[in-house]
């Protein structure tokens, strides 16, 4: 059992909540927000180490924790900035954000620029990342999970059956009377995105700045475009890189992660099926997804090492993030295969053991994945209603539809959502990019679409022939890589949407 949830929380973050006050009050662009005064200095020991060899700076801002009655508590928001190499080609600033939510972006600019940033983008922007509310650096929030606690992922685990979804439904519950227990200065219910758009706001003004660009992954295209719905008019530059497809996680949007799985698993089958005499995993695509399904049922009934069918399933979901993770997909499905036990306990995606009870290194952002995903929206209440989507889309989607369909925390959330989620506002400037790979386990391409149609034409899409989870520096399409570059250095929006085909 410890095996079994170490394993599942090195990839707790793969991945792919009533307020005592309503926020509905809050004016979508209020005025403009009085402007602290930053200090500059030297960043976290880690947000340096993971940086390096990039220099950043640090500061904080003080944003209200509660934006409909702002004169009371303050939290801090931690900042990164990594200034323009060319002060006299500088345009601005481009707040990124790595996605999550959860997930800290301090160093996400010195990442950038190891990937390839071009320098005709880091010479005109001044690189903004931050720790959004409730992450790490800033004011951080914790439910107190534990690392071999029974909840340990912000995906729930596969069903196999009507009674796997009521032991789940147990857990789910357990794990929001937790966080209730542990949100002891009642900062868990103003986690939304919502506010972390205002908190964006704040920011820009700290800066200085009249417009600000932005650049988000994943859980940050949902930022993205509610900053983009909120303040259309302080808004430059808008890339938002793996839609979600809309400016929030609902349980709609979890369930086409199987979808994602089902689209992209074949790629990997296809890589697996041309090195068969290395992996045994079947001579054509067709069989090597057969024996995906094959590893799965035996696990389910027999676990290897402490990984079983559920946690065999999340191990895959993860590593088709990436190609370069297809050769460590392929070990685990041969170790598994071959039931053995001693590969399997080599493989190196597990964490180390601890003692029971010992604080979990994700129970951060996984408390600020649920507080934002439950109080963004409602979710249904009823437990039958998820049996009952378990059952469709095991069907629908045999890979990983009875996991994401599954129960999650917030069935049971302590708190109301206090306003509507954010509408995407089409009245604005034409300035939002829209990025998607075809086939991504987690933000498959029908996100993208969503959220074209949503914008109308504030928004292009440009849909990338390609697998994996994020598209610009983070990807290699040239095709695509170029049209994001020249629309933030020349601020060339494309005349209609964009195909690029597979390099």
């Amino acid at each position: 059992m410890k095996r079994q949830g170490s394993v599942a929380q090195s990839l707790a973050l793969l991945a792919v909540l009533a307020l005592g006050a309503s926020l509905t009050t809050v004016p979508a662009a209020a005025e403009e927000p009085k402007k602290p005064r930053l200090k500059w200095g030297q960043c976290p020991d880690d947000v340096m180490a993971a940086a390096a060899p990039s220099a950043l700076q640090c500061a904080t801002v003080p944003v209200p924790l509660d934006h409909a009655d702002p004169e009371r508590e303050q939290i801090d928001l931690t900042i990164s900035r990594l200034a323009a190499a060319a002060p006299s080609k500088r345009r601005g600033v481009l707040m990124l954000n790595p996605g999550g939510p959860g997930g800290s972006g301090l160093a996400l600019s010195a990442l950038l620029v190891a990937r390839g940033l071009p320098s005709s983008v880091t010479d005109r922007y001044d690189l903004i990342g931050m720790d959004t509310r409730g992450i790490g650096h800033s004011t951080p929030v914790g439910c107190g999970f534990t690392q071999n606690g029974p909840y340990y992922a912000n995906i729930p685990p596969y069903a196999v059956d009507d009674a796997a979804v009521t032991a789940q439904a147990e857990i789910a519950e357990q794990a929001a009377e937790q966080c209730a227990r542990n949100d002891r200065g009642g900062r868990l219910r103003h986690l939304t995105t919502a506010n972390t758009a205002r908190d964006l706001d704040r920011i820009r003004a700290a800066l200085g700045e009249e417009k600000t660009s932005y650049l988000g992954y994943s859980y940050g295209t949902a930022l993205g475009a509610a900053y983009a719905s909120m303040f259309p008019e302080r808004t430059d530059r808008i890339v938002l890189d793996s839609n979600i497809g809309d400016t929030h996680l609902d349980r709609d949007g979890l369930r086409r992660y199987a979808l994602g799985m089902e689209q992209t698993l074949p790629d990997f089958a296809k890589w697996a099926a041309r090195r068969h005499d290395s992996y045994g995993l079947g001579r054509t695509p067709q069989q090597v997804r057969a024996s995906h399904l094959t590893i799965a049922g035996t696990l389910d009934r027999a676990p290897v090492a402490g990984i079983d069918g559920s946690l065999f399933r999340l191990l895959t979901f993860g590593q088709l993030f990436k190609r370069t993770q297809y050769p460590k997909l392929a070990q685990t499905w041969q170790a598994m295969l071959q039931n053995n036990e001693a590969a399997a306990r080599d493989l190196p995606t597990p964490r180390e053991e601890t003692a029971a009870g010992a604080p979990s290194p994700t129970d951060n952002a996984l408390t600020v994945f649920l507080s934002v995903t439950c109080n963004d929206v409602d979710w249904p209440e009823d437990v039958h209603t998820y049996r009952r989507g378990v059952a469709e889309d095991r069907a629908r989607y045999p890979l990983y539809g009875a996991a994401t369909a599954n129960v999650t925390p917030c069935v049971f959330w302590p708190y109301a959502p206090a306003e509507p989620p954010v509408k995407v506002d089409t009245e604005g400037p034409r300035n939002v990019l829209l990025l998607q790979n075809r086939r991504d386990a987690s933000t498959p391409h029908r996100g993208g679409k969503m959220l074209r149609e949503k914008f109308g034409d504030r928004a292009r899409l440009v849909s990338v022939d390609d697998s994996g989870h994020g598209v610009y520096v983070l990807g290699s399409n040239s095709c695509a890589l170029n049209t994001t570059t020249r629309y933030l250095v020349e601020g060339e929006l494309p005349a209609k949407d964009v195909s690029c085909h597979a390099d």
